[in-house]
């Protein structure tokens, strides 16, 4: 069976000069500097102390000021949360399925990860079903997770829910992740905005969204398919330029709503909508996701 991540790295090294290869290993090396800490115990408050490190709830309850005390992270952890219900069988933009990205996407960031010593974990799965396969090194592992992507999406799969995955990483997770999200255009409703705000308190969070295919596809095209909701768009209907007008300026007003939504969390978001563009897009978002950082520590 040929090797999924394989193929991700021929991709990689097509679509990228040497150069620009160690350009995105900077940029993955940037995502943890500073504290890159793990909470280990209690003590009493010293001068000189951090103000931020204080443990306001621990203080109340024994009477004077206590710190929390950390200690160091040599490995991380990455955590690959992808959306594997059936709308990620459908087309991306370029025609390649999104799934198809979706394996790059994750074994872009993956890759990277192995390529740094740290650990790579899978959260994936649909309506009623989560699966989580724990962070571990190597390449074997990664090709393992990138595997469980591709045998999880069908057609006739389950449709996406990407709350419950949202709300099992909050409820099990435990430690602090880098928690790379991977869909397509989904819009957040309440509950999941909700659920990525606190995701977000929790762990260093950033999004990469593959971009659909135009429902109404290529004029002339005949008759496409809604993979999610599986009803047919007619190939007259399609080919109606009021339609096609009209479906342009409702993406367009969704795409800014859901980068409204993620800029307001405070979560680094790129899109891709093909191969070609993959490695620009995971360093754009590596590099957004620094500069953003920044912006909250100044």
């Amino acid at each position: 069976m040929p090797s999924l991540l394989q193929r991700v790295k021929a991709k990689m090294f097509i679509f990228a000069h040497r150069k620009t290869t160690a350009l995105l290993d900077g940029e993955y090396g940037s995502v943890f500097k500073g504290r890159s800490l793990d909470f280990d115990d209690l003590r009493s408050y010293v001068p000189g102390d951090e103000v931020r490190d204080i443990d306001w709830k621990a203080t109340a309850r024994h009477g004077s000021p206590l710190v929390k005390r950390y200690t160091a992270v040599r490995r991380h952890s990455v955590l690959l949360l992808v959306d594997t219900g059936r709308t990620m069988a459908a087309e991306a933009a370029s025609g390649e399925a999104k799934v198809d990205l979706a394996i790059q996407a994750a074994g872009v960031l993956g890759y990277l990860a192995c390529r740094h010593g740290d650990d790579v974990g899978l959260l994936h799965g649909s309506v009623g079903a989560t699966r989580y396969l724990p962070p571990r090194s190597g390449e074997h592992h990664l090709e393992r997770l990138l595997r469980e992507v591709q045998e999880a999406v069908r057609p006739d799969g389950l449709a996406s829910a990407l709350a419950g995955q949202l709300d099992y990483a909050l409820r099990f997770l435990k430690g602090r992740f880098l928690v790379v999200g991977v869909a397509d255009e989904f819009m957040p409703d309440a509950r999941t905005e909700e659920l990525l705000r606190r995701l977000r308190v929790r762990h260093e969070v950033l999004w990469l969204t593959i971009r659909d295919a135009d429902l109404a596809g290529e004029e002339g095209g005949g008759s496409s398919r809604d993979v999610g909701q599986g009803f047919v768009i007619p190939g007259a209907l399609a080919d109606s330029s009021e339609v096609r007008q009209a479906y342009a300026v409702a993406m367009d007003r969704r795409d800014s709503q859901r980068r409204d939504v993620f800029r307001r969390l405070g979560i680094a978001e790129e899109q891709v909508g093909s191969s070609g563009e993959m490695v620009s897009a995971v360093f754009a978002l590596l590099e957004r996701h620094k500069s953003g950082k920044a912006k909250r520590a100044g």
